[in-house]
């Protein structure tokens, strides 16, 4: 599966309370978007004056609508030249579990556009995963995370190179299988922790000093968090700043 590419994180917005903007993260690949995880609203202005162009692919982790609030404008965007030529449709790349709460959330009824006749998968390959999905030569591989109740939002491994625990309390046991490879961590965290997100204390109980060093936190919400962070040792993701990651596993 190594292929000699430079893979990378960014992070158009990093999300948590008082955050310009919600947390959204591209995978980049040879410095060029491969697949953009979430889509809060705001994301694809960042993402287009960033490429110039709306994602080809899009992971979604849950449906809080600050990780799909987006998902409208991306629609609006998209489905005139996906009707023309449906290999124009996004790739759409969600857990099975949730599908049916993207269809609550976001399909609501059969006059979706004004001028009708459009239904809302149109502008969409819509793909549900169980265990995880192809894209190129790359198996990503798809785990439940611990947010709000079982079976709600879900993360995303590229074995070697990265994990991305998407919305999360701590999750040791499951870091323990995904992340055991040298893998750059992504992971939710805020300076206080809440029934739904990590905080500092979580990260120093949890997990041990060398799974932090891999530790790279987002959704703090502002640079002052930020900081607070970093002088517990832990470091932070900055919006539109790249993450080099390791080389995936062949």
């Amino acid at each position: 599966m190594a292929d000699g590419s430079a893979f990378a994180m960014r992070f158009p917005g990093i999300g948590g309370p008082g955050a310009e903007l919600g947390p959204v993260a591209v995978v980049e690949r040879d410095a060029e978007p491969f697949l953009m995880i979430d889509c809060p609203p705001g994301a694809l202005d960042a993402y287009r004056r960033r490429y110039g162009a709306d994602p080809e692919n899009l992971y979604l982790t849950h449906t809080h609508l600050d990780h799909v609030g987006g998902m409208e404008e991306l629609f609006h965007g998209t489905i005139v030249a996906a009707q023309a030529d449906p290999e124009r449709r996004i790739r759409l790349f969600a857990a099975a579990a949730i599908v049916p709460s993207l269809q609550a959330r976001l399909v609501c009824n059969q006059f979706i556009r004004a001028e009708g006749r459009v239904n809302f998968w149109d502008a969409f390959q819509l793909i549900p995963v169980s265990e995880g999905f192809w894209l190129d030569d790359y198996w990503f591989r798809v785990f439940e995370s611990r947010h709000m109740q079982p079976a709600f939002c879900f993360g995303l491994q590229l074995a070697g190179a990265f994990v991305y625990t998407g919305d999360t309390r701590p999750i040791p046991e499951v870091l323990a299988a995904v992340a055991a490879d040298g893998e750059t961590v992504f992971h939710d965290c805020g300076v206080e922790a809440n029934p739904a997100h990590t905080g500092i204390e979580d990260l120093l109980r949890e997990y041990s000093p060398a799974l932090r060093s891999r530790l790279v936190c987002y959704h703090y919400g502002s640079e002052a968090s930020a900081v607070v962070l970093e002088e517990h040792g832990l470091t932070v993701a900055r919006s539109g700043t790249p993450v080099p990651l390791p080389t995936p596993a062949s």
